[in-house]
């Protein structure tokens, strides 16, 4: 009796550890958040503001040391191929080896670029064998953007984003068709997240099919910050129970455009060398202290990455 009770606690105690290992907390947390304009921040006006990474990592900041924060690896329009050759290139495996957290949005632009929206009167079209062709396409360089990431950050939590229904104000009749495709990649998402160890994160049911209080503009498929506030809540769900960004946490906004970031990075291109000539070296305990308590402003202000307008995600 007592044996056969010990083979039934077996995979629950198997899977205890594993959601133990899951929810393990990052101390201090480095925290790289990669893909596409989800990730780097982009509001629904085109402009480049919190996303649901600064919101991550603001409350990891509320909660615990944070040593590093970085969206650097971030770009709007990226699809996976685009995903994939960037982490395969050696500064971004620099930076992703001192990494313990992780997270990927990737994929929505492999299917989103081959549907043709007309807000005036709500209509999507798209083609089937393409999205199929598509959405296959994704699913391989997800496996190998996951065995990437493993292999460059071993002792990093990965955490793949799943995506909203990008079309709220499109006619009822309309949604179902898209509506099925994006499932489609939520479930290649989840199921290659699985196969390689790491944690999906849903966010489809925290926006449903009318969700156009959190993607606003008719034409636009990024979220406003309620989005990306969704967003960040349910990947603290699988972080860490009971922690959540409320509503008075959100930050007001402070967008920065494409044409300034640009002016911003050639200014930063002008004046690197000689910033690295002034530079001094910091304390080791000062950086870890005053990183956790103003989460590094920099590097969330200096967001320079971005080189040009793409209107998907």
């Amino acid at each position: 009796m007592r044996k056969a009770v010990a083979m039934m606690l077996a995979p629950l105690l198997a899977l205890s550890l594993m959601t133990t290992a899951a929810a393990e907390v990052k101390i201090p947390a480095v925290y790289i958040a990669l893909g596409d304009s989800l990730a780097a921040g982009q509001t629904p006006e085109s402009q480049i503001d919190t996303g649901y990474a600064d919101l991550i990592a603001q409350e990891l900041g509320r909660n615990q040391p944070v040593a590093l924060f970085s969206k650097d690896l971030a770009f709007p329009g990226f699809t996976t191929e685009d995903v994939l050759e960037r982490v395969t290139e050696e500064e971004a495996q620099d930076v992703l080896a001192s990494a313990n957290i992780i997270t990927l949005s990737a994929g929505a632009n492999d299917l989103l670029r081959l549907v043709q929206v007309n807000p005036a009167d709500g209509s999507l079209q798209f083609q089937q064998i393409q999205s199929d062709f598509a959405l296959n396409r994704a699913r391989q360089n997800i496996e190998e953007i996951l065995k990437q990431l493993t292999d460059a950050a071993p002792d990093a939590d990965i955490y793949v984003m799943g995506y909203y229904f990008a079309y709220p104000h499109a006619r009822e009749s309309q949604k179902e068709g898209i509506a099925q495709q994006l499932a489609t990649l939520n479930e290649i998402l989840r199921n290659e997240a699985e196969a390689a160890g790491v944690i999906f994160v849903s966010v489809d049911e925290a926006f449903g099919k009318n969700a156009t209080s959190k993607v606003p503009n008719p034409d636009d498929v990024h979220p406003n910050i309620e989005g990306y506030q969704a967003m960040a809540n349910q990947f603290l769900e699988q972080y860490r129970s009971g922690w959540s960004i409320a509503d008075g946490e959100v930050p007001e906004p402070n967008p920065i455009s494409f044409e300034d970031i640009m002016a911003q990075q050639d200014e930063s291109a002008d004046n690197s060398s000689e910033q690295i000539d002034e530079a001094e070296e910091p304390d080791a305990a000062d950086v870890e202290d005053e990183s956790s308590a103003r989460l590094l402003p920099d590097i969330q202000s200096g967001y320079l990455a971005l080189r040009t307008v793409l209107p998907i995600i």
